[in-house]
C-alpha cells in the first residue's frame, strides 16, 4: 500500500472509531453516497471538521483528469468601486490554494453602473461549461434570473457581499444586512438629540435594484422605531455617482437641512460625503459609512469620517470559492449562511484592523 494511501486509510480508521460506524459508513459520508441516517452523517461530519480531515483529493483529482470550472462573476475595480479589490484578492488567494486539484477559477468583471453589462455577463458564463459560481449579486431582478437558471442546470452558486431572499444557493458568505444598518442607527443615536434629524444618503445609480442598500437602510429606520425615538429622517438618493454631481446634490440637501445632525450613507461611497464636507468647510456632523478603503481610511484619520462599518471583504471571497471547493471536490456540507463580523472602525483602531 502507498504511504498516501496508508495515511488516508489511518483518517478514515480514527473517524469511524470516533464515531462508532465502520469504515464503510464514513466513506459512504465522505463521498456524498446514500445509505447513512441524517443523525450519523451529521456525526461523522461534525469529526471529519474537528480532525480537519481531507481525503487523498490531490490523487483522486489528478486520477480522474477531469478539469472542474468554477465562474467568479464580481463588479469591476474601479475608482467608484475599489471595494471589490479586497473580494478579488480572496478569490485569488484560494485559487492558488486549490488550483492544484484540477480546479480553474475564471473570473467576469460587470459595471456596477450598468446592469447590461450583468446580464451580458450571465449569458456569456451559462454558455460556458460550469461547475460552480460564485456571485455578487448587485442587482436583484437580474440576479434573481441567473440563479434560477442556474438552479435549472443543477449548478451550484455562492453567494457573497449581499444575499437573495429565497434562494436555494449553496450558501450565502456576508453581513446580516439588516443588523448592519440597525447597528448604525445605533451608532448614529448618540448624536441625535429627540426630534433631531438625520439623513440616510443612498449612491447609486441602480439604487432600487441594490437589495444590500435597501436592507441596510431598512435596518437603520427599524432602530428607532424599536427605540421609540422621535426624530426625521431624510433620505436621498444620488443617482448620478461622479463627484462633481454628488456634490452638487448634497449642496442642495445640506442647504436644506442645516439642523441634520447625522448622516448614514449606506455604501463606500461615504468617501464623497467626507470629501465635500472638507472642500466646503461645512460644520461638523456624524458621519458613518462602509468599507476599510484608502480614500476612507484618510478621511477617517482626519475626523471627517466617525466610523466605518466593516465585514472582511476579502475574507467573503476566499471563503466563497472554498465553499464550492468543500461541496464539488471534499463533498462535505457547507454553512447555509456565513455572516460576517460586523466591524466598528474609528480613528483609534483602524490599524489593527484586517480587512
Amino acid at each position: 500500500m502507498k504511504k498516501d494511501s496508508a495515511v488516508e486509510l489511518s483518517g478514515v480508521k480514527e473517524i469511524a472509531r470516533r464515531a462508532n460506524v465502520s469504515i464503510g459508513t464514513v466513506d459512504r459520508v465522505i463521498h456524498n453516497r446514500s445509505g447513512v441516517s441524517e443523525k450519523t452523517k451529521q456525526i461523522i461530519q461534525d469529526i471529519i471538521k474537528e480532525l480537519d480531515y481531507q481525503p487523498n483529493i490531490m490523487a483522486r483529482r489528478l486520477a480522474s483528469n477531469k478539469v472542474l470550472n468554477f465562474a467568479v462573476l464580481i463588479p469591476a475595480v474601479s475608482d467608484e468601486t475599489e471595494f471589490w479589490a479586497a473580494p478579488l484578492n480572496g478569490i485569488e488567494q484560494a485559487e492558488n490554494e486549490i488550483r492544484q486539484y484540477g480546479i480553474k477559477v475564471e473570473k467576469y468583471y460587470f459595471d456596477l453602473n450598468d446592469k447590461q453589462s450583468f446580464v451580458n455577463l450571465t449569458k456569456q458564463i451559462l454558455k460556458t461549461a460550469i461547475d460552480g459560481v460564485l456571485l455578487a449579486p448587485s442587482f436583484i431582478d437580474e440576479s434573481l434570473a441567473f440563479t434560477k437558471q442556474c438552479d435549472q442546470l443543477k449548478i451550484p452558486y455562492v453567494l457573497i457581499n449581499s444575499d437573495l431572499p429565497k434562494q436555494d444557493s449553496l450558501c450565502y458568505i456576508g453581513p446580516e444586512l439588516f443588523h448592519s444598518g440597525y447597528l448604525s442607527a445605533h451608532l448614529a443615536n448618540y448624536a441625535i438629540k429627540d426630534n433631531g434629524k438625520v439623513l440616510i444618503i443612498n449612491i447609486s445609480r441602480e439604487i432600487d435594484n441594490h437589495h444590500h442598500l435597501l436592507r441596510k437602510e431598512e435596518g437603520f429606520r427599524a432602530y428607532f422605531d424599536d427605540h421609540d425615538k422621535k426624530l426625521t429622517i431624510v433620505k436621498d438618493d444620488i443617482r448620478q455617482t461622479d463627484y462633481a454631481s454628488v456634490a452638487s446634490s448634497l449642496k442642495e440637501l445640506l442647504k436644506a437641512h442645516t439642523d441634520a445632525e447625522a448622516i448614514f450613507v449606506t455604501n463606500s461611497r461615504v468617501v464623497s460625503v467626507a470629501r465635500y464636507l472638507q472642500e466646503s468647510d461645512h460644520q461638523k456632523v456624524l458621519l458613518i459609512g462602509y468599507d476599510y478603503l484608502k480614500d476612507n481610511l484618510a478621511y477617517l484619520k482626519d475626523g471627517l469620517i466617525d466610523f466605518l462599518i466593516c465585514q472582511k471583504p476579502q475574507e467573503q471571497g476566499y471563503k466563497g470559492i472554498m465553499a464550492l471547493y468543500q461541496n464539488l471536490v471534499l463533498k462535505v456540507d457547507v454553512e447555509k449562511n456565513y455572516f460576517m463580523p460586523i466591524d466598528i472602525i474609528t480613528k483609534e483602531n483602524y490599524q489593527f484592523y484586517r480587512n
